[in-house]
């Protein structure tokens, strides 16, 4: 399969977007808090828009190569693009929706994405989950080079979006295809890809796999964006070789990395533990709070405890009868933290 390859610079409103990247036979996502530029790294991709300077290309076809004058129109790419709202025509029917630009038979796909059943269906009747497979079934009849899919689950229920991302993920992988997906939500770019890439301001700050960006995130919004707890603080080497740091809030937790100065304490939720009371054992980090918000993700519960979001098992927040309002206890070790550099000196 053919890599995409981008190299490409956009002036923005307020700031210039610059991406060099190549996506093989993968879903790389692209992830970042709105207004980052990630929806106009797919118009370039897409022809939709035009890149001030560089290239675009797709093995040996080149689409866009500003220098050489090269600017091939989105009607002559071979691109599948999802909107985030699908755009699917509603007076027209499943089956002539996908038979639009098909270059596949349209009865194959319907029957690859298991809509078969809904070819003489139009949109409006269709479920979000439906409207999802029936407009990627349009994007790969044209049997593309390149997928490209935005905030693809944005558009869906918290209950449908579950199910739906497992389908979408059986799907990306069967097309091998070279894939961008657009999100703001990192635990889609986890579900779906298998590179993720942080745009922040139009500059990719960091590209990994989704483990790699939770466990060592190269910056606070990273591990922000990943699910992690980051808590300002400043901090101070101890002579036995742990860190004090002192959170903006007061509370002072220690970590077994070394620093000096302003840092964020990075801490996942799931090395969190909540009880009533301050546990007696080897965890060194304790922060009594009020509990805030109690919210189930499978067969978990995420606590939300004061400045920290614990995932604990249902059995776990059952047998201590948490209750949003009351008061527990979040525990930590201090081998659980990361310390990364904010404003100010880090050594």
């Amino acid at each position: 399969m053919d890599a995409l390859r981008l190299d490409f610079s956009i002036a923005l409103r307020a700031f210039d977007l610059e991406l060099a990247l190549e996506v093989g036979a993968e879903t790389f996502a692209l992830v970042g808090p709105s207004g980052a530029g990630k929806s106009t790294v797919l118009r370039a991709v897409a022809g939709l828009t035009r890149p001030d300077r560089g290239s675009i290309s797709s093995g040996a076809s080149t689409w866009f190569d500003a220098q050489r004058r090269i600017d091939i129109p989105p009607e002559r790419r071979p691109v599948g693009l999802v909107f985030q709202d699908y755009a699917l025509f509603p007076h027209l029917t499943v089956e002539a929706n996908v038979a639009f630009g098909a270059r596949d038979k349209v009865g194959d796909v319907l029957d690859r994405f298991g809509i078969g059943a809904l070819a003489g269906e139009r949109p409006e009747r269709l479920s979000g989950g439906e409207r999802q497979r029936v407009a990627l079934a349009r994007a790969l009849a044209r049997d593309p080079s390149v997928l490209l899919l935005d905030e693809p689950l944005a558009a869906l229920d918290t209950q449908t979006r579950a199910r739906v991302r497992g389908e979408l993920r059986t799907h990306l992988r069967a097309t091998a295809l070279p894939t961008i997906v657009v999100t703001h939500d990192f635990t889609d770019a986890a579900a779906l890809a298998d590179r993720i890439g942080v745009l922040v301001d139009g500059k990719l700050v960091q590209v990994g796999r989704a483990a790699e960006l939770i466990a060592a995130p190269a910056t606070p919004l990273v591990a922000e964006l990943a699910g992690s707890n980051l808590l300002p603080g400043t901090a101070a080497p101890r002579p036995d070789g742990l860190t004090d740091v002192t959170l903006d809030t007061g509370v002072r937790v220690v970590s077994a990395e070394h620093a000096n100065g302003r840092v964020g304490v990075i801490v996942q939720p799931w090395e969190i533990s909540i009880a009533r009371k301050p546990p007696e054992d080897s965890m060194q980090n304790h922060i009594r709070a009020e509990i805030e918000s109690l919210v189930p993700v499978g067969n978990r519960i995420r606590v939300r405890l004061g400045p920290l979001t614990a995932e604990i098992t249902a059995t776990s927040a059952t047998r201590l009868e948490l209750r949003e309002g009351e008061t527990a206890v979040a525990s930590f070790k201090a081998t659980a933290t990361r310390l990364t550099p904010l404003a100010g000196r880090v050594e």
